[in-house]
């Protein structure tokens, strides 16, 4: 379920990835090792995303809850560099980017695990737009969470 608004997630493959968004506020919930496997396909080492979701303990974040334990997300920075905080579960289960902020990642980063991972919601994000237009052939097979 949303973090947000308790809304089920939508979880589809792209690019070999499955990612998981809410409809309605059009976050995006990445679990743990997705992120490193978007930086092996760029072929990039990991970097400071995957160091927030293993290691790095975070402030405690509010109400909202991780979609995998229920446990309370916590707020860390995304990297030394850019001043940006996303949610991550306590437990390593994974990332929540509100709508709003992988445009943000997108915008700061160019190199590294962070530019790898804005360049692949960059395309995501791009065929969202083309499919919502009508300009791409088929949709992404969906399930929900």
């Amino acid at each position: 379920m949303c973090p947000v608004c308790d809304e089920p997630l939508v979880a589809f493959e792209f690019s070999g990835v499955e990612i998981d968004r809410c409809v309605r506020c059009q976050g995006i919930w990445l679990d743990g090792g997705e992120l490193e496997w978007i930086a092996h396909l760029a072929g990039v080492a990991p970097g400071g995303l995957s160091e927030a979701v293993l290691h790095v303990r975070g402030l405690p974040g509010g109400k909202r809850r991780c979609p995998r334990c229920r446990r309370r997300l916590r707020k860390v920075a995304v990297s030394r560099q850019v001043a940006m905080e996303i949610e991550r579960c306590p437990r390593g289960d994974g990332l929540w980017f509100d709508h709003g902020e992988m445009e943000a990642l997108m915008t700061a980063f160019e190199g590294g695990e962070e530019g790898a991972v804005a360049r692949f919601f960059r395309d995501l994000l791009g065929k969202d737009r083309r499919e919502a237009s009508g300009q791409a052939e088929a949709g992404p097979s969906s399930r929900t969470d």
